[in-house]
């Protein structure tokens, strides 16, 4: 099964593909971004038929481009959405799998064997059709080891992809996989000859099938979109445009929905959450978004799960969330949130525990523990850095705080040259199976390149379990197995969730009819209108 690295690729492609491992793992980026001014006339008159404009305040800014095989910042991942279609997508507000360019669920022929037929008339944006053909290099170039895709490691099962006809596509399997249908959804279609041409030019300039169609970008300011009129699939554009103003400046979001400049926002901050609710509809939403905490564990120190064990037992989680987050988040107590359908309950609970820490580190011989911690510029995390080193300091742990930005936090990372990192996260964006979940931060780069847990017996155990998960015919089965390895890597603390947050959304109701806040980092617009 291939491993989440770029075996045999050249370093070019290779630092392409750390970078855009990066920005996802934090799935947050750090420039600084605001709109300039908006007209709203657009949508003035609309009746969510079609017409008007939607626009929107986005606040993460355009960290990579926009190929859908490699891209990974939460800004253009979300455009990806609305530009791009899969043979199958997730519902952005349900992450429950649907067909797309498909005219339905993929049909399984037999256990490794699967076949996909593709929607009379669908055309990708530059009005060519979108063919079996497509669908095949589409999959192909995710494959490929030298093309470095973001993807491969969530489609390892596929051997391999072939038309039978012009609207016909036939996956054969390494092994049976029982999740194939709704996994292909990471997969975007993208039309062969615009990409052979210049692959360059379609990362700047996306082409897709998708209900809208890229306009422009710029990369401290907008992106623009407009609605693909010969669209014909299951979710077309109920609005002419968008504009998505990118406004990393948490004050400027929140600005710019209260005097109506934009319809909706996300991640309001925590702290106004409760104010802007009095002018306009707001939601916080439970996700799997989570704020790790990351050993070096090639760090004699930190090689001792005690001494991992111990940072955690000394946080005081429940007041992080309460005084830093006004209550939006949930105390890890597996790796996935309690309201996912497949959580289950760590057998090591990370209580607030001062004693056990300092029983645990004296355990493991440490007399005082000084170390310097990572930490991003996310506004949110900035906020709860102080009452980490608070908590640390309350069990005779002095950390220093280095708070940057993402990018430059990640470049110290993987180059060994960090002791503990406290980051955020989300791979739901990709899909929301444990599966999926878990290889991200348990499966090849993560644990190889960047917390250096390769040569544990731990980190074998977890492999085989995913493996052996991934291969069982039956759901109980995987959920068993997805159970031990939440034990596992809960016990080991290499890299573990201090708590999943909620994502406060806010926007206007009555400008935008069928409208939901989504559990992951970004907005949908997917089948919103703007009346």
């Amino acid at each position: 099964m291939p491993e989440l690295r770029p075996v045999g690729v050249e370093r070019r492609t290779f630092l392409r593909y750390t970078s855009a491992l990066g920005a996802a793992a934090a799935i947050t980026a750090g420039l600084s971004a605001c709109g300039g001014p908006s007209s709203t006339a657009g949508g003035a008159a609309a009746k969510g038929d079609g017409s008007g404009t939607i626009e929107a305040g986005l606040s993460y800014p355009l960290s990579t481009g926009f190929d859908p095989m490699i891209t990974s910042g939460a800004t253009p991942y979300a455009a990806n959405m609305h530009i791009f279609e899969g043979l199958v997508d997730l519902d952005p507000a349900t992450l429950v799998a649907r067909p797309a360019l498909a005219t339905e669920m993929p049909k399984k022929i037999n256990a490794t064997t699967y076949r996909a037929t593709l929607r009379d008339g669908a055309t990708f944006h530059d009005g060519s059709p979108v063919t079996a053909e497509d669908v095949v290099f589409s999959f192909e170039r995710i494959l490929d080891e030298k093309n470095a895709s973001l993807m491969a490691q969530f489609v390892p099962f596929i051997d391999t992809v072939t038309a039978v006809d012009a609207k016909t596509v036939e996956f054969k399997l390494r092994y049976a996989f029982a999740l194939f249908p709704s996994r292909i959804a990471v997969a975007r279609i993208v039309p062969k000859k615009i990409v052979e041409a210049d692959v360059k030019g379609f990362d700047a300039k996306p082409v897709g099938s998708g209900p809208y169609r890229f306009v422009e970008a710029t990369r401290e300011d907008k992106i623009v979109f407009e609605k693909h009129a010969k669209y014909n699939g299951p979710h077309p554009a109920k609005a002419q445009k968008m504009v998505w103003r990118l406004m990393s400046d948490q004050s400027a979001r929140v600005s710019a929905m209260e005097s109506g400049r934009v319809q909706a926002i996300e991640d309001v901050p925590y702290i106004d959450v409760q104010r802007l609710s009095a002018t306009t509809k707001t939601e916080s939403v439970q996700s799997f978004g989570l704020l790790f905490l990351m050993f070096n564990t090639a760090d004699k120190r930190f090689a001792d799960k005690r001494v991992r064990q111990a940072l955690h037992y000394a946080l005081d989680t429940e007041k992080i969330i309460k005084t830093a987050m006004v209550g939006n988040a949930t105390a890890a107590t597996g790796y996935v949130p309690t309201t996912h359908p497949d959580y289950h309950q760590a057998a090591t609970a990370y209580t607030h525990d001062v004693a056990k820490a300092k029983k645990l580190l004296a355990d493991a011989g440490v007399a005082k523990l000084k170390f310097t911690v990572l930490t991003t510029d996310t506004g949110w995390v900035k906020d709860i850095a102080p009452l980490l080193k608070e908590s640390w300091a309350a069990a005779g742990i002095e950390a220093t705080l280095n708070i940057a930005q993402s990018a430059a936090q990640y470049a110290k990372v993987d180059g060994g040259e960090f002791e503990v990192m406290v980051a955020p996260g989300d791979p739901s964006v990709f899909g929301n199976d444990v599966d999926l979940l878990m290889r991200w931060f348990y499966y090849g780069f993560w644990p190889e390149k960047r917390y250096g847990w390769a040569g544990s017996p731990a980190y074998k155990k977890v492999k085989q379990l995913l493996d052996k998960a991934a291969q069982a015919a039956d759901e109980a089965t995987r959920k068993q197995l997805w159970g031990e390895i939440t034990d596992l890597v809960a016990d080991e603390a290499a890299l573990y969730p201090i708590l999943h947050r909620k994502l406060p959304t806010a926007w206007n109701d009555k400008a935008l009819p069928g409208f939901k806040p989504l559990p992951t980092t970004g907005l949908s617009f997917v089948g919103v209108g703007r009346a």
